[in-house]
């Protein structure tokens, strides 16, 4: 049977920039291998998958996989997929919460014009182990010296353990060179999707960043990781009171991307614009 398919970049209004993702709808006969294949065929750092939610909490399940597999949660796919939702269902506003295997995360969804905008709440955040500074830039192709002076590197989660590793400077950042072999011996072991190397101007509630993975071929870098942002502002909270952050990603790639970050009770919410490029079906043989 054929699967409706919507394509659309997440964390920027304009088309053919921010991160993409393709979403399929009405999943639920759709087995695992088949995600991974379409994902692959996808060629975007993720796609995902709408079913019915097995959680009563929630209004849909989202199977968010990478060209590797599946994963427990992610952030463009989250807020794509409720526009996708939203879009399909004919609202034009509307409020979910979507099940992953993170948890339950409310969404909102607001069209207005070309795009609409779409802000989460991720899950409350944990924080894991500071791994060696020098360890960490030598992944990045940077050395001991060009990490931040004051903020070490950290392993951080609001739903998808990240490394976060900020730097001195952007250019330091625009300049990091990173070697898959020496990544994947530092990620894996942590247990960590993304190394987010982070430029920091805590004056101005900014940051430039860059998020690397490496997948089962290269390194990936993504033009906009909305898991990470979250960890990214609790880090920055936890260490120096930051509540509110914008963030920057994906120049290096030329796929340009804006995140917006708040503090609201116990976690981050992670918020930007979606714009839909294209829709269409999934056309799968029996």
């Amino acid at each position: 049977m054929p699967y409706a398919v919507t394509w659309l970049d997440v964390f920027t209004s304009v088309p053919l920039t921010g991160n993409g993702l393709a979403v399929v709808h009405d999943a639920d006969d759709i087995d695992e291998a088949t995600m991974l294949a379409f994902a692959r065929e996808t060629h975007l750092s993720e796609t995902t998958f709408v079913q019915t939610a097995t959680d009563e909490r929630a209004d849909y399940r989202n199977r968010i996989w990478t060209m590797g597999g599946e994963v427990p949660f992610a952030g463009h796919p989250s807020l794509g997929t409720a526009v996708a939702v939203a879009r399909r269902h004919g609202e034009r506003s509307a409020r979910y919460v979507q099940q992953t295997k993170a948890g339950c995360q409310p969404i909102e969804v607001e069209f207005g014009g070309y795009a609409a905008r779409a802000a989460m709440m991720q899950q409350p955040a944990s924080f894991g182990p500071e791994p060696d500074l020098g360890d960490v830039m030598r992944a990045a192709g940077l050395s001991a010296g060009d990490a931040h002076p004051s903020l070490p590197p950290q392993v951080v989660s609001t739903g998808w353990d990240h490394l976060v590793a900020p730097v001195r400077d952007e250019a330091l950042a625009r300049a990091a060179p990173p070697d898959r072999k020496t990544l994947r011996a530092l990620l894996e072991p942590l247990g960590a999707g993304v190394l987010y190397l982070a430029a920091v101007d805590l004056d101005a509630g900014c940051a430039r960043t860059r998020g690397f993975f490496p997948d089962h071929a290269a390194i990936t870098e993504d033009p906009a990781t909305g898991s990470a942002a979250g960890p990214l502002l609790a880090y920055l909270r936890e260490r120096a009171g930051t509540n509110e952050l914008t963030i920057e990603q994906g120049v290096q790639i030329g796929r340009p991307s804006k995140i917006e970050c708040s503090w609201e009770q116990d976690r981050p919410r992670v918020a930007g614009d979606v714009v839909v490029v294209a829709e269409g079906r999934l056309l799968l043989s029996d």
